[in-house]
């Protein structure tokens, strides 16, 4: 499989660009996100059908009941993870066709990224061995239980929406880390949990951030 296979153009770096210049207009204003962005040929993430589209500002189907984020939700929620620091150990929650673990590893010196469905997950795996990125670790596992042994994690990012922020991943968020979720489940809203110490102990503070629509976050394996 190469990058030209879902037709001539889509691999121009000017159609990225008009992709970035729309999220600078958007507000994002993380330069270092969106030279991530801007680097991951995104098309290849989504059916040749749809590709036409993958530059849009609009979230696709890639089977399964799943989507691939729209890109202003992947920018901001990587913007927010960032908080314009270098990150160390980042977990996903939801690793999809792979598209935000591939902008993840170009701003991360280690991603772990957990996936329920293992198709998709076979997909996932496919798409980022093209782009040779060797800094990610995937696994077939229930999202909501994270990956606990390799924790903590200095960054946590779901792209599914909880119906309650899981306990497990708080439990795996390193002091001083930061967790981006969307939670909720006929309104959701993205939130920033940040784990703090203090001479009390650890507090967890939450952060509403905006209005999202997400698939569910569920639990199991298939």
């Amino acid at each position: 499989m190469n990058s030209t296979k879902h037709g001539i153009g889509m691999t121009s770096q000017r159609t990225r660009e008009r992709m970035l210049t729309r999220l600078r207009e958007q507000g994002i204003k993380d330069e270092i996100t969106l030279a991530a962005m801007g680097s991951i040929p995104r098309h290849i993430f989504v059916d040749e059908a749809l590709s036409i589209r993958a530059y849009e500002d609009v979230s696709l189907p890639i089977g399964f009941g799943q989507t691939i984020s729209q890109p202003y939700i992947v920018a901001k929620m990587t913007e927010i993870l960032r908080a314009g620091n270098p990150l160390n150990k980042i977990l996903e929650i939801g690793t999809g066709c792979g598209y935000q673990t591939a902008v993840l590893s170009k701003l991360a010196k280690e991603v772990y990224s957990a996936e329920r469905i293992r198709p998709l997950l076979m997909k996932a795996r496919n798409n980022l061995r093209e782009l040779r990125m060797s800094n990610i670790k995937l696994k077939h596992a229930d999202g909501t239980m994270g990956i606990p042994e390799m924790a903590p994690y200095d960054g946590i990012i779901v792209t599914a929406a909880a119906s309650h922020i899981p306990q497990e991943l708080l439990e795996q968020l390193a002091p001083g880390g930061r967790m981006v979720i969307p939670v909720g489940t006929e309104e959701q809203t993205l939130y920033l949990i940040e784990h703090a110490t203090s001479s009390n102990g650890s507090e967890y503070r939450q952060t509403k951030l905006e209005a999202v629509k997400f698939v569910p976050l569920l639990g199991g394996t298939n």
